[in-house]
């Protein structure tokens, strides 16, 4: 019965060959290693306190510090505060991408709390300030606009994202061929 179904909607014979208890073994497998992945990813989040644990750098900014691909780990523990020279990644109201870049001037406010803190940011490799990339009006940034803090970096292996987000057919093929691997892979 399983087979003819599987032949009407045009499955390979590998496939066809299965009893509904492996397709159903493999489809549980497949499931398994996606929540894995997004366990994974939480658990990050949680030991991090960043809401993104690990970034990869999209443009050439902050070159030579950081290059285009490469990995970002990132931490964002509110105890510690925003000193100048340390490389933020942080969000700007309006844009859904996060920007990784170097604070150059603190500015405390009247109270000695980490949120009265503000701060402003630069690439490394451009001219000015990121006053321009801020919101509307925005002149500073706060701790709220944190993503996170870099803490360490894998050269060049976030290139792949980025091929992967300028190529989205590539994507989709790479994903549908992972997906077909792991629902016929026995083993």
């Amino acid at each position: 019965m399983l087979s003819k179904v599987l032949s009407l909607l045009g499955f390979p014979d590998e496939i066809k060959r299965m009893n509904m208890r492996q397709v159903m073994y493999q489809v549980l497998n497949f499931a398994m290693i996606v929540s894995s992945a997004l366990m994974i990813w939480k658990g990050l989040m949680v030991v991090t306190s960043s809401e993104s644990p690990i970034v990869v750098v999209l443009s050439g900014s902050m070159e030579p510090a950081f290059n285009r691909g490469d990995l970002l780990f990132l931490t964002n523990y509110e105890k510690d505060p925003i000193t100048v020279g340390e490389i933020v990644v942080f969000k700007v109201e309006g844009r859904d991408i996060p920007i990784v870049h170097r604070v150059i001037k603190v500015h405390q406010g009247d109270s000695n709390d980490n949120n009265s803190v503000k701060f402003l940011t630069k690439g490394d490799n451009n001219n000015v300030d990121d006053r321009g990339l801020y919101a509307h009006g925005q002149v500073w940034l706060r701790r709220k606009d944190v993503v996170g803090r870099a803490r360490g970096f894998v050269p060049y292996i976030g290139i792949v994202t980025i091929i992967m987000n300028e190529y989205p057919e590539l994507k989709y093929t790479v994903l549908a061929l992972l997906a077909l691997f792991v629902l016929f892979n026995r083993e």
